[in-house]
């Protein structure tokens, strides 16, 4: 993955280093991926989910690692139970399109990051969201999945009301784009019934299509130049938009 869990330079996408100096808050953890990279580097590390099942299986988890502290909590984030001023990495990754409140959740965490603290946000691209709307089921676009639809203008503003300045913007995925287009369209013609959260049906096995499509695509990257191509067919066609962020270091 372009840009991810950069081993090398504890950095977990370009831009996002993390330490054992740092108090790394994951906000709608899911299944840890951002947490255990950082618990790994000895941070501590505080992640939150709505569903306690998803806690209670990380907080398991990152007892093999060598993370200087961890708390895990259930919470549905308005307002976190967490003190003022508490992290220096806030991580919220695919969580805004899912929430009523998405300016109240920032801004809940502009409130628990340090001043100077780093955030690494993002969401679900403008140009993806709509190209599924036309294959994928309505529930996709209906609690508890993509309520909101962010435009890469409105995604900016949403972040610099919350009180944050903006310090890269990135895109990837297209990949995943194109992945999840075929996911729906097999899943159609096979007369699959959806219900329920988008996620938890996305376990394999999965369509010999799909198989074919990550085959087709890592022959395609691996070419000479390949890394060049990814980039041009991200910017083109993401399936994610991302912004890092700075909370200032003085209010006002």
């Amino acid at each position: 993955m372009g840009g991810w869990f950069q081993n090398a330079s504890d950095e977990l996408f370009r831009g996002f280093p993390i330490s054992a100096d740092d108090v790394v808050l994951d906000l709608g953890c899911g299944y840890g991926g951002a947490t255990l990279f950082s618990a790994r580097r000895g941070a501590h590390v505080i992640f939150t989910d709505s569903e306690a099942a998803k806690v209670e299986a990380l907080r398991d988890s990152v007892r093999d690692t060598p993370a200087r502290e961890a708390q895990g909590i259930v919470s549905n984030s308005l307002p976190l139970p967490l003190e003022d001023k508490i992290a220096s990495k806030i991580i919220a990754l695919e969580v805004l399109e899912h929430v009523d409140q998405p300016l109240a959740i920032l801004q809940e965490l502009v409130r628990v990051g340090r001043p100077g603290a780093q955030y690494f946000i993002s969401v679900p691209d403008q140009r993806s969201e709509e190209l599924q709307r036309a294959v994928a089921p309505a529930l996709h676009f209906e609690p508890p999945n993509h309520i909101n639809v962010f435009s890469r203008e409105a995604f900016a503003e949403l972040v610099e009301c919350a009180g944050l300045i903006i310090e890269t913007r990135e895109y990837y995925g297209f990949y995943w784009t194109l992945w999840m287009m075929l996911f729906w369209g097999t899943k159609q013609a096979e007369g699959v019934e959806f219900s329920g959260a988008t996620h938890d049906h996305l376990d394999g096995p999965f369509h010999p299509l799909l198989n074919s499509w990550a085959s087709l695509w890592h022959a395609t990257i691996s070419l000479p130049g390949g890394d060049k191509l990814r980039e041009a067919l991200d910017q083109c066609l993401p399936k994610t938009q991302i912004i890092l962020a700075r909370k200032p270091l003085a209010d006002g």
